[in-house]
């Protein structure tokens, strides 16, 4: 029987992932770790996928954080999501065969890429990794509503605190440990174009975080210090993450 702790390394986390969502059987994750695959390093900053590109790949984050972004004619740029070791990065290229948007290193990340071709002759074949898919991106979209709920209606307090709790709660499900033992990698200027802020703005609103207990900073570092203070802080519902799907 298969055991998902003998995966190969890189495809434990992503069948973590997926089982955080969706019911898979022994033999379909022993499939899915079965899958031909590459492993890849890359530096912050470094492109893991181009907008106007064609994909033919499915890349899964094994450690580190990347980031999409869409970027104005005039330079602008707003990050429009935040990517946690164990996501599969381009699940849309199935469907979808240029890339929309770019996807960045955000920290030094190590990349378990997977060929679409061959997740999708894996999708034909197995129902139950079908839906998982399907899932996976469903769940996306609904992070991306709440994004735009986030960014457009609520104040700056609440925006950051319901930021560092939905990655506290997406980095928990997989066991990579949420923000209370680990530290956000996001600088100021990065966390401004997440929240349609500025970075004094940002700047300002860390500062109040901190002083109501919410947040701990350590250098540039900054984890979660009381959970609790966070959610009411952000008023924070998780029923747009699923996490009871399975």
């Amino acid at each position: 029987m298969f055991d998902r702790d003998t995966a190969p390394p890189g495809m434990g986390i992503f069948l973590a992932k997926l089982l955080s969502h969706s019911l898979l059987s022994t033999e379909d994750q022993a499939a899915i770790a079965a899958l031909p695959h590459q492993t890849r390093h890359l530096e912050p900053n470094d492109y893991i996928l181009r907008e106007g590109d064609p994909s033919d790949i499915c890349p899964v984050l094994r450690s580190g954080f990347a980031y999409r972004q869409k970027i104005t004619a005039s330079g602008g740029r707003e990050i429009v999501s935040i990517k946690i070791p164990g996501d599969p990065l381009d699940f849309q290229s199935m469907y979808l065969r240029t890339v929309d948007h770019n996807l960045q290193a955000l920290t030094a990340v190590e990349l378990t890429v997977i060929m679409i071709s061959d997740f999708e002759r894996l999708v034909q074949a197995r129902p139950a990794i079908a839906r998982a898919v399907m899932v996976d991106i469903l769940i996306e979209a609904s992070i991306g509503r709440e994004w735009l709920l986030n960014n457009g209606r609520r104040n700056a307090l609440a925006r950051l605190a319901h930021l560092f709790c939905e990655l506290h709660f997406r980095l928990h499900d997989t066991g990579s440990g949420g923000l209370d033992i680990r530290k956000m990698p996001l600088t100021q200027e990065q966390l401004a174009d997440v929240l349609g802020l500025t970075p004094v703005h940002v700047n300002r609103t860390l500062k109040a975080l901190e002083r109501s207990g919410g947040i701990a900073r350590d250098g540039r570092g900054i984890r979660i210090a009381d959970l609790k203070s966070l959610i009411a802080t952000a008023e924070f519902s998780d029923l747009y993450l699923h996490r009871d799907q399975s």
